[in-house]
């Protein structure tokens, strides 16, 4: 007779900067080791798997983040008794925000899904160390209405061949980008943040290794003018091969929310 399985998508939340990404790695602590640890000491006996909807790199942030449970045998007995325990024995650096039931049909990584990240910059002076985990600092001066004008240039369906980490040859590069801006930021704030601070907002369906990282360090050269718009333009051509070479630091990207369709 076949197992009874029980399928949960559980949404979270975490502060990066100490960790080193999603995925599990032997002798680091990661957001996917971490989960683990807690979910083996809260549900004992009952064996489980779990599987995450993104994997974000070292010292990346989620403020909302997601991943489903697998529990074999028998359900959750109280859900939100569950949520409360969990919270209870997680890290402080890592919060549990909701759960549902799903069912067989559901695959957190096949699902339909919008995803929106947030990078979080200032430039021309230091900024507070407290800042750190959240934000990331150049030290030069910025053309920031030039950046601006560029990050809308990667809006709509390209080839994102240029701005892929180690891509195989069965990476799939023509992403949708839904929507892509620089803005004032007004949304995280700090008394210790600077007077003034950015945010590069970013959704689509999906987006390659170091994607966002690649596409921020791209507008970041450009606002350095080492780049011109002309050369973004053609980091887009799918017949043209100029890699990045600029990876902005993981510390300011956030993952700001995962919509399952």
């Amino acid at each position: 007779m076949k197992q009874q399985r029980y399928y949960y998508l559980i949404k979270i939340q975490y502060l990066g900067y100490r960790l080193h990404g999603w995925q599990r790695q032997p002798g680091l602590k990661t957001v996917e080791g971490l989960v683990k640890k807690t979910l083996r000491f809260v549900l004992g006996e009952l064996s489980f798997k779990i599987l995450g909807s993104s994997r974000t790199d070292a010292m990346v942030s989620a403020h909302e983040s997601a991943f489903e449970l697998f529990i074999d045998k028998e359900p959750l007995e109280n859900m939100a008794d569950f949520l409360v325990l969990f919270n209870q024995n997680l890290p402080p650096d890592i919060r549990a925000l909701s759960i549902k039931e799903v069912d067989a049909g559901f695959n957190i990584i096949q699902h339909p899904k919008k995803k929106e990240y947030l990078y979080l910059f200032s430039f021309g002076r230091k900024s507070h160390p407290f800042a750190a985990p959240l934000m990331a600092t150049f030290p030069e001066d910025l053309d920031i209405d030039l950046m601006m004008q560029g990050a809308r240039m990667f809006e709509g369906h390209h080839s994102f061949h240029n701005f892929c980490t180690k891509p195989t040859p069965h990476t799939v590069v023509e992403r949708e980008i839904e929507f892509c801006e620089i803005i004032l930021n007004t949304k995280i704030t700090a008394s210790f943040f600077p007077e003034r601070s950015y945010l590069l907002r970013v959704t689509g369906t999906g987006f390659l290794r170091n994607q966002i990282r690649l596409m921020m360090g791209t507008l970041v050269q450009l606002g350095r003018g080492e780049l011109s718009l002309a050369d973004l333009e053609k980091s887009l051509d799918p017949n043209i091969k100029m890699p990045v070479n600029y990876i902005a630091p993981g510390s300011g990207l956030i993952l700001n929310k995962v919509d399952f369709t």
